[in-house]
């Protein structure tokens, strides 16, 4: 509530006594320390230094020898539903986020928006006088709103955050990044020829952040939110950061978690009895099936090091070190930040709390992947294919992800990983120092925490209460507990005695030191929850989850599985969703315009993100580009959708028209003409896809034609993607190609832009329309303008 005038109003100014409090904005107390959070992405319990991991991470490490390791802290197992606790302090359904923004289906728990209700902490804290900023990978909006035309409410600008520069979505490409800054799209300040990373930009912005406040308010607080893409896939790094881990994972991924278990003993962060689960834990496609004859997930068994080759040996031991190279690098910018922050004598006072979003991610499955955008599509991998990128893993020509594998061996020494309600996808590092605050160093501590207990932690260090409303919505109450009190008290009992879990059909509920969770495997679609297994663990001192207690404790295994139950009605968790990848990104979501059958796009616009662009998708389409050429002489780019790593594009080279449609980076197919391009105005150049089958089902296959007008100049049989383009990110544009190329075949340098004429507009329709009608409904339409 506003506060009061206080003054006196009289008819002369100088009888009258003003009074500012109401109109001052909120400053925060004398000596309110910073808060820094820094996420990191797809990175398990054992792969940082100072977890026992093999991964160099100097600068995180130096962050946990200056305060405190956590060695029971849990996640929700996916990405957007953690970030969601981090920054509210409530459950993952009641934000609802059951599963990642993309993924939202319409129910409470799952529809991709945080309520009002549940306020962020950048919220509460810039009214509490802090300057907030955020860079990096939000990915809290819901994919309809992840437009230029759509509100802004769900963006960082709108959830409390002063600053912005980052990706909304789950991944971008680390040469290449879809930028936003504040509330636009913008284009990265460099390229990689010129030796750009996103995550040297995200720290370049986040020190200017930072200045900017301190220049002209050195005492003024700030919130800030640093979230690398790092290490989520794509895996891309400078390759001299990949080449310093050359052999160092040749042993394979079950030697490795050996030495890691081994080194986490030795430092004292699981019981000294602490034994190794099996690699497959759960199962694999020739020992288990679903209640109804489904089939294992193909993605989520691994392959045992002695079963592969020679050079599946080494492919997979190349791909470890690309991610290994990352995660250093990444901590190299970590590195950067906190120098800045020593040297500017800000470190003393400023609360940094270092975590992962969940554990090591198996989505690369067994065999790994140069292009994980294949997994979305449901087009599994090819071995040879993948061996013949090994030298440009990690370059701006892969979008890699390692072999599960490894995800096994970087989650040490837990079972299975992200996605999953088992301490390999829930259990991760998280790191809290706050030298001015907290007087023990480089101690561990072993109370049971979760994601939702940050911010209240955050809140009592800064002796703030939830406000009852904050922008003037009653607020749900926090759902986490303080970690405050663990700070100097090594031994105390957790304060924590309930946490639920509920991710892509995957289920887990923990109460005082035991675990029930589920064997279901995730995004399966085996459905049929009521007849769920459920395992009973006492994870106080079988962090491992490898002695099942269910048979020996019936009635404490029931009595968990009926708090789940409880929890979940609290937490709006149902309805249980395990449907496959493929499934669950194309399900139907609101759009602001309804589909149509014709789409116009201009040249100079912003890149149209693919969610609310054209759908091409295993369906008939004519792409037709306006044009005026004065004279011969035309290049470049006229449409592009996508990267490539899977996209299509119609442009110009060598004065003909061509187009290509680059099949998951698998399959480059171009169509080029067999005339040159004609002079004159309102020239009509088209591609146009007749689709006459299906093999599989979902991968269209037909003829691309193209023409210039009405006449037919070239064709070429071709098949496209059943899936999107990309998971998040490369849009659609017109008259240029931003960001990663469909093909390296255009003419010119980036952004590839049309030249040589005028590109009045392209159409892209997908009403199955015969092409040539298409073209004579234009050209009548042209004679009527």
């Amino acid at each position: 509530m506003a506060k009061p005038f206080r003054g006196v109003v009289n008819l002369d100014i100088r009888d009258s006594v003003p009074d500012w409090g109401p109109y001052e904005q909120p400053k925060a107390p004398s000596g309110a320390p910073n808060v820094l959070y820094i996420v990191l992405d797809d990175v398990g319990f054992g792969a940082l230094g100072c977890y026992g991991g093999p991964i160099e991470t100097p600068n995180i490490d130096k962050i946990a020898d200056n305060g405190l390791r956590y060695t029971q802290w849990h996640t929700t197992a996916l990405c957007s539903p953690t970030r969601s606790c981090l920054l509210t302090g409530r459950n993952h359904t009641t934000n609802g986020m059951a599963c990642i923004s993309e993924c939202a289906v319409g129910f409470p728990g799952a529809n991709g928006h945080i309520p009002p209700e549940c306020a962020t902490l950048a919220e509460v804290l810039v009214e509490q006088g802090f300057s907030t900023a955020m860079v990096g990978k939000w990915h809290l909006c819901a994919e309809d709103e992840m437009n230029l035309a759509s509100t802004k409410r769900n963006w960082p600008v709108g959830r409390g955050f002063d600053r912005f520069y980052g990706f909304l979505g789950a991944e971008t490409n680390q040469w290449y990044p879809d930028l936003v800054h504040d509330n636009h799209p913008v284009q990265q300040p460099a390229t990689p020829e010129q030796g750009y990373h996103l995550s040297v930009d995200i720290t370049d912005k986040a020190i200017e952040y930072l200045d900017d406040v301190k220049a002209i308010a050195p005492d003024r607080p700030v919130f800030l939110y640093y979230a690398p893409g790092c290490a989520h896939a794509p895996h891309q790094v400078p390759r001299e950061w990949a080449d310093r881990y050359r052999g160092r994972f040749d042993d394979g991924y079950e030697a490795l978690r050996e030495q890691t278990l081994a080194r986490q003993k030795e430092m004292g962060l699981v019981p000294q009895d602490t034994e190794l689960p099996p690699v497959n834990p759960i199962g694999t496609p020739d020992t288990r099936t679903g209640p109804d004859g489904q089939p294992f997930p193909p993605l989520d068994f691994t392959r045992p090091w002695d079963a592969l080759s020679a050079d599946e040996k080494r492919l997979f031991a190349r791909m470890a070190e690309v991610y290994a190279g990352f995660l250093s690098h990444c901590d190299d910018q970590i590195g950067r930040l906190m120098a800045y922050l020593e040297d500017t004598e800000q470190l003393e006072n400023t609360i940094v709390m270092l975590v992962s979003d969940n554990g090591a991610s198996g989505e690369g499955g067994p065999d790994g992947s140069v292009n994980e955008n294949k997994v979305a599509n449901g087009v599994p991998d090819d071995l040879a294919e993948n061996l013949k990128m090994l030298d440009e893993l990690g370059s701006t020509k892969t979008y890699n992800h390692y072999p599960n594998g490894w995800a096994m061996a970087f989650n040490t020494p837990f079972k299975m990983w992200k996605r999953y309600s088992y301490n390999g996808g829930t259990s991760d590092p998280c790191i809290i120092s706050w030298p001015a605050g907290i007087a023990a160093r480089g101690e561990t501590r072993d109370q049971y925490h979760h994601a939702i207990d940050l911010v209240p932690t955050v809140l009592d260090c800064l002796g703030l209460e939830l406000p009852d409303t904050v922008r003037g919505h009653t607020q749900h109450p926090l759902q986490g507990v303080s970690m405050r009190y663990s700070f100097d008290a090594a031994t105390i009992p957790t304060a924590k005695h309930t946490q639920f879990y509920s991710m892509l059909g995957t289920r887990g509920i923990w109460h005082d030191g035991w675990q029930a969770v589920t064997t279901h495997p995730a995004i399966s679609g085996w459905a049929r929850f009521p007849d769920d297994t459920w395992e009973l663990y006492h994870t106080q001192i079988d962090r491992a989850e490898l002695h099942d207690l269910a048979a020996e404790e019936p009635g404490r295994l029931a009595e968990l599985i009926g708090l789940w139950f409880h929890e979940a009605g609290v937490n709006q968790a149902l309805p249980l969703d395990d449907r496959s990848a493929v499934e669950i990104l194309t399900t139907a979501r609101p759009q602001l315009a309804p589909p149509r059958n014709r789409y116009v796009y201009r040249a100079g616009g912003a890149e149209v993100p693919e969610s609310v662009a054209v759908n091409i998708r295993n369906r008939s389409y004519s792409i037709g580009a306006l044009v005026d050429l004065p004279e011969p002489g035309a290049s470049g780019v006229l449409f592009a959708h996508g990267s490539r790593f899977g996209g299509h594009a119609l442009y110009v080279k060598d004065n003909r028209l061509r187009y290509e449609y680059n099949f998951l980076g698998s399959e480059e197919q171009r169509i080029v003409a067999t005339e040159d391009l004609p002079t004159g105005e309102n020239l009509l150049l088209a591609a146009s896809f007749d689709k006459d089958g299906e093999d599989p089902p979902g991968i269209a296959h037909g003829v691309l034609t193209l023409y210039y007008g009405d006449r037919k100049v070239g064709e070429g049989r071709i098949r496209t993607q059943p899936g999107k383009f990309s998971i998040a990110g490369e849009g659609l544009t017109a008259g240029r190609d931003t960001g990663e190329p469909v093909t390296d075949d255009y003419p010119g340098t980036a952004p590839w832009a049309f030249t040589g004429g005028t590109l009045n507009r392209v159409a892209v329709d997908v009403s199955g329309e015969p092409y040539v009608d298409l073209e004579r409904e234009a050209a009548a339409m042209l004679s009527r303008e």
